[in-house]
């Protein structure tokens, strides 16, 4: 499955803080990483998308309306469990890390 784990209720953390398209230099090229207890885990580039953040949009755009404040969410870059040799799944008490160049880091501990 690749959309359950981000659609359940009380789930989607976003922040620290919404920012306006003008505030984003250029929304195709922003570094992107995630550490799980302080360990380096995803590290990518908005540029190694599959579709670009346009096509996105103007594909959605063609099935529903988008309106001011919608999210549109992407996906996650390479460095998901599934891929690793070892699985170690996430724990209560784990902190996850995420941050978007330019936009800003936001940490969760898992319950």
């Amino acid at each position: 499955q690749w959309l359950l784990g981000k659609t359940l209720d009380k789930f989607l953390p976003l922040g620290p803080y919404l920012v306006t398209a003008d505030e984003v230099r250029d929304p195709q090229n922003l570094s992107l990483q995630c550490w799980v207890n302080g360990e380096l885990r995803q590290h990518s580039n908005t540029a190694d998308m599959i579709f670009s953040v346009a096509e996105i949009i103007s594909y959605i755009s063609q099935h529903f309306t988008l309106e001011p404040g919608d999210v549109i969410c992407t996906g996650t870059p390479e460095g998901v469990i599934l891929g690793m040799p070892e699985k170690v799944w996430l724990r209560a008490g784990d902190e996850v890390t995420v941050e978007v160049e330019g936009l800003g880091r936001l940490t969760n501990v898992m319950a």
